[in-house]
């Protein structure tokens, strides 16, 4: 299981990544479906959230058996799944333009989340009802911390523009 958490963590880098090197300039473009977004609101953004998925990972690398940790953490790979289908695929159909995050979505993040959720429901690690509820959860908590974090990373961010 060590090895599947690792895949999670890499896979949710590298799409932060590529959001990352884009997403500032590309939100510009975007402003009918999405808020033109500064690069340091959205550099304190995507570090918090990725290290929130990392502590996720270890803390479930660590306690296995927590109920809470597993939910947090089934949560996060849910909702990295659902992330990778709205906004990434709907906005770049509706778009017809390309929207960052698609490609490692699409071709990483739903492969590897499946793949260990799949996993962990046939070893009974939780079942569809915890996977769903803990995946509402988690993806609520995200988007409203969303944000939150923009606003605070437009505050203490000393990286004005890149």
């Amino acid at each position: 299981m060590e090895y599947f958490v690792l895949f999670f963590c890499f896979a949710i880098t590298l799409h932060n990544i590529e959001e990352t090197i884009w997403l500032p300039e590309w939100s510009k473009g975007a402003s009918k479906f999405h808020k033109a977004v500064k690069s340091n609101e959205f550099y304190f953004a995507i570090i918090v959230i990725t290290s929130l998925a990392y502590l996720s990972s270890f803390y479930y690398l660590i306690f296995p058996q927590s109920d809470i940790v597993k939910w947090v953490f089934t949560g996060f790979l849910g909702s990295m799944i659902f992330n990778a289908i709205f906004p990434h695929l709907l906005l770049t159909i509706i778009m017809r333009k390309y929207a960052l995050g698609l490609a490692t979505g699409i071709l990483l993040n739903i492969p590897i989340n499946s793949f260990i959720i799949q996993y962990m429901l046939a070893n009974d690690m939780f079942s569809i009802k915890e996977l769903i509820i803990s995946t509402v959860v988690v993806g609520a908590v995200l988007l409203s911390f969303i944000p939150v974090l923009f606003k605070i990373g437009d505050r203490i961010s000393p990286i004005s523009k890149l």
